[in-house]
């Protein structure tokens, strides 16, 4: 009987391990030691039968499909535990942020790309889409009742357009919309500790769903919005709570 050869060929010239490694700074990717560290404080271990180290090895043996079509880059928080923990500091969240990018625009998570969409043309770079003047409302309505039901917090402040304030606030959207008493906690602290903060009617709104979604040019719109308006009351702190 005849010998048959096995022939095994890439399936394409480049990789996307290929067209990554001269944008992923921190270690190489062939030296993963496959020890699991990665995994074990990983969030999103085990959704979708995937874990980061599962992640690395299948782009490391050129399985771009296969990751591709995967929802897991999408359920990674890029919370750079995994980073923290790796003895070779390899960077997974950035190889995941780069797998989302690679998807086309129109195929990444709807949720994701509409709360970036509406974010973009919005004033208050607000995920919800959050008008101006609700804001003002809800912020002013809420400090108002505060003062009242506890007056050890009668002269809180929650001022907003201040010029000169030391640190510019931003706040996530869905905090005056849904759960506005979320808010005052942070009132709280910055007025104990007599810092001189402000809000910006306009680019308050702490999220960027752009990021997540791997949008570069809109995550930067935004960035450059907000920092604009902090510049623009001459604040001299961008205070991020996120």
């Amino acid at each position: 009987m005849a010998e048959v050869a096995i022939k095994l060929e890439r399936k394409s010239e480049r990789s996307f391990l290929d067209d990554i490694k001269d944008i992923v700074p921190a270690g190489n990717l062939s030296l993963c030691l496959t020890c699991g560290l990665c995994s074990s404080g990983c969030p999103a271990t085990g959704l979708d039968g995937m874990d980061p180290r599962k992640f690395l090895r299948m782009l490391v043996l050129g399985m771009d499909e296969e990751v591709m079509q995967s929802n897991w880059p999408w359920m990674c928080t890029m919370c750079q535990r995994c980073v923290y923990v790796c003895p070779m500091k390899i960077d997974i969240p950035q190889l995941v942020f780069n797998v989302r990018a690679a998807r086309p625009r129109d195929e990444r998570p709807k949720g994701i790309r509409g709360s970036c969409d509406v974010a973009v043309q919005s004033d208050t770079c607000s995920a919800m889409g959050t008008p101006v003047e609700d804001f003002k409302f809800v912020v002013n309505d809420v400090l108002e009742e505060y003062r009242i039901a506890q007056p050890e917090f009668a002269d809180m402040v929650a001022p907003i357009d201040k010029e000169g304030a030391e640190f510019f606030l931003n706040q996530n959207s869905r905090e005056p919309m849904m759960e506005p008493d979320e808010m005052v906690p942070l009132w709280k602290i910055l007025h104990l500790a007599g810092a001189d903060w402000t809000y910006g009617s306009k680019a308050w709104a702490a999220e960027n769903y752009c990021l997540f979604l791997a949008d570069n040019e809109n995550w930067e719109h935004l960035v450059r919005k907000k920092a604009a308006q902090a510049d623009a009351l001459r604040c001299k702190t961008y205070l991020n709570t996120e």
